[in-house]
């Protein structure tokens, strides 16, 4: 079956929900829309559609005219088999003591490894991209230093790689949230495939903003794998949530932003412990003062 895209984009998170939601009523109807923020500090915002359908031009004309939009590009994409595309693809991952792989390759999991399996058709935070492999490095090296964590929350969890890591490695349970519901769905299902789910809970949040998440601070570490702009509006958050001698490991940082971001983690009562980058993508590992 053909499928085709559509995507423009524009300025501000408000605008770009507005347009994302508009789409919605589009004839024909659009199988899936995103709203994402571009990484590149450029400030603007991608909404794009999938239709089974070519998608009707002149209503997106008219969608984006009224949005303040760019032009739509429409594309039909070929037809391909991505989970097999995928599972071709992505090999294994190794970061220090863990091994992230999908089930497809179940029987390549090192002994001695901690494994975390992520099925290929939920490719994303898989260990690839430089901002998981990262923060599962600097996981891997505090534990390395003796530390145990005895209340953890992986915030902005996607595939909930980070707060399997963790509990996989310490005895307690952890929390992951994120904002979306899909994700939380895909989350709830890598959980139950790993046999954590009696130690890793799974709430829909707007960064700390869930009542698990208030009742089980103060964190001894919190993850935040998102971006510079909600890393940044999260700082006074994280100062109230990660308990003094506590530690934050933040990524989705490109490189130029990490200087940024660290200056509001220091107003906010941090200090770096590491800065690590992995590609284009800087790592920090935060602590709260006493």
């Amino acid at each position: 079956m053909p499928t085709w895209t559509a995507l423009t984009t524009l300025e501000g998170k408000t605008n770009a929900d507005a347009l994302g939601e508009a789409m919605e009523a589009l004839t024909p109807e659009p199988t899936g829309v995103g709203v994402f923020e571009l990484e590149d500090d450029s400030g603007l915002w991608e909404v794009g559609g999938y239709f089974t359908e070519e998608p009707d031009r002149a209503g997106l004309a008219l969608l984006s005219a009224m949005h303040g939009a760019r032009d739509f590009v429409v594309s039909e994409l070929p037809e391909v088999d991505w989970v097999a595309h995928v599972k071709r693809e992505l090999q294994p991952v190794e970061a220090g003591r863990f091994f992230v792989y999908g089930a497809h390759d179940a029987d390549r999991l090192p002994q001695g490894k901690v494994g975390l399996k992520i099925e290929a058709s939920m490719a994303f935070g898989t260990g690839h991209h430089g901002t998981t492999l990262g923060c599962l490095l600097a996981l891997d090296r505090i534990a390395n230093q003796g530390v145990v964590a005895r209340n953890v929350a992986d915030i902005g969890a996607g595939t909930a790689v980070l707060a399997m890591a963790a509990a996989k490695i310490w005895p307690n349970p952890v929390i992951a949230s994120d904002i979306d519901e899909v994700a939380c769905d895909v989350a709830r299902a890598n959980v139950h495939a790993n046999g954590v789910e009696d130690r890793v809970h799974v709430v829909e949040a707007a960064g700390f903003d869930h009542p698990d998440l208030k009742s089980a601070s103060p964190f001894d570490l919190v993850f935040a794998n998102i971006l510079k702009g909600p890393l940044i509006s999260l700082a006074p958050d994280m100062s109230e949530a990660v308990a003094p001698g506590g530690r934050a490991i933040l990524s989705g940082i490109l490189n130029p932003q990490a200087d940024e971001v660290i200056a509001a983690y220091d107003a906010a009562g941090f200090s770096v412990d590491r800065r690590d980058e992995h590609g284009d993508w800087t790592t920090l590992t935060l602590l709260r003062s006493a």
